[in-house]
């Protein structure tokens, strides 16, 4: 799985030359995995200000608004994929336009199979 982290709001601070731009850098990679049977799927998530997070504090659990960490960047979606190896995940993420343009980071995670045996 490539779990996409970025600022949020980056893209309004574009121009909207340079937002088609990166956004059509999204779509041809996206046709590229789609094509080598790679892309298994995928989803954004909506703004971090629609987040709720529960978590345990002082013996009871609260739900607050927004997400856990704090941080300049916050999950955004991911992609699933389906490769050959962990190199090659690791090569897609490299090109991610977000990754590429200093506007985010692509996690690469395993996804542990039902056994749960990558634990």
């Amino acid at each position: 799985m490539l779990l996409i982290w970025n600022r949020p709001g980056f893209v309004d601070g574009m121009s909207e030359q340079d937002r088609a731009a990166l956004f059509g850098e999204v779509d041809e990679i996206m046709r590229e995995l789609t094509a080598s049977g790679e892309l298994v799927g995928g989803q954004a998530l909506a703004d971090p200000s629609q987040t709720r997070t529960a978590r345990l504090a002082g013996g009871r659990v609260e739900v607050t608004d927004g997400p856990f960490m704090e941080s300049k960047e916050q999950f955004a979606g991911y992609l699933t994929v389906d490769c050959e190896s962990i190199e090659r995940a690791a090569e897609i993420a490299a090109g991610w336009p977000d990754v590429v343009r200093g506007f985010g980071v692509l996690e690469v995670r395993p996804i542990m199979d039902e056994a749960g045996a990558e634990m």
